[in-house]
């Protein structure tokens, strides 16, 4: 049993002191979004709670799919690197990061690489692109017999923007990864920022290049796929020629409890059994009304296309 603990979108906050040359930018209008709005939403308590329960399931790994912080201020790196660091270690932790991160290309050129060693990747092939701090994607985190896998669709965008795209060279890398761990009976895991299919956001806010992923995943398949982006709760399914894809969406990790939705993670427990794969989902919500995270859903999921040549 591989027990994987996903959550997304922290939005870390307060926002640190800022200097006016820092605000003269895209970040003017993030500052004004937080201090009018977002402040209100993302509450750090309710995320406290969320990793205390968290770590009252003892997950081996945890897989987070980006926002970690809000504009790219400076000071926001190395706070969101300390609670990284609390977090867990970069062995227990996997990371890929969303459009906030990089909200600031210059920002994210400096900031990003403090991140690196929770995007750090054990498996590369033969012709794909040296992996660098700010480019280490996709990369292949291996954990006993799970591969989790990490894209970044992390990209510095215009005011009012909030897309994000892989673009070639990473999706034809990551074709490869793909068709490798497969072939050698790893059980797949994509983490990725953006919903990876269309419709779910609108296009300002969308994965660009989602139609160039998709026939990626229809032919070679993945088990699982992570997201986050909208703050909404998902469970898509795909099919592949290697059996069925299962995608979830998260909301994020400090929203606010009200009536339809608050903060939420979940525990995805992996295990072969009869020469197949079975993850119980276990689906962890912040209750409006009780003030506690509480299971709002549990069940399973069995996966066909299980190769037998490989198991660490």
């Amino acid at each position: 049993m591989f027990k994987l603990a996903h959550l997304s979108d922290p939005h870390l906050g307060p926002l640190p002191a800022a200097l006016v040359a820092e605000l003269l930018s895209k970040r003017l209008s993030g500052f004004l979004s937080w201090h009018l709005n977002r402040r209100r939403i993302h509450d750090m308590k309710s995320l406290q709670q969320l990793l205390d329960d968290i770590k009252a399931h003892r997950p081996d790994h945890i897989a987070l799919t980006g926002d970690l912080i809000n504009i790219a201020l400076p000071g926001e790196y190395e706070n969101a690197l300390t609670w990284l660091t609390a977090l867990g270690t970069p062995e227990n932790v996997s990371l890929v990061p969303g459009n906030h991160d990089a909200y600031i290309a210059a920002a994210w050129k400096t900031g990003f690489p403090r991140w690196s060693a929770y995007c750090a990747g054990e498996m590369r092939l033969p012709g794909l692109v040296s992996p660098t701090d700010l480019h280490p994607f996709p990369f292949v985190r291996l954990r006993r017999n799970i591969a989790l896998i990490g894209v970044s669709s992390a990209q510095p965008t215009r005011i009012g923007i909030a897309a994000g795209w892989l673009g070639r060279e990473q999706i034809e890398a990551l074709h490869k990864l793909l068709v490798h761990t497969r072939e050698r009976g790893f059980f797949r895991v994509l983490m990725i920022h953006h919903p990876p299919v269309p419709g779910i956001c609108p296009r300002r806010k969308s994965l660009l290049d989602a139609g160039e992923l998709l026939p990626v995943l229809e032919k070679e398949g993945a088990e699982l796929v992570l997201f986050g982006h909208d703050h909404r709760r998902h469970h898509l399914s795909l099919p592949s020629q290697h059996g069925q894809i299962h995608m979830f969406g998260v909301p994020s990790a400090s929203l606010l409890a009200r009536e339809d939705t608050g903060a939420g993670w979940n525990l995805y427990s992996i295990r072969r059994q009869e020469g197949s794969w079975l993850t119980d989902v276990l689906i962890r919500v912040l209750d409006s009304e009780t003030g506690r995270m509480q299971t709002l859903k549990h069940f399973q999921l069995v996966h066909s296309g299980m190769n037998e040549l490989a198991a660490l």
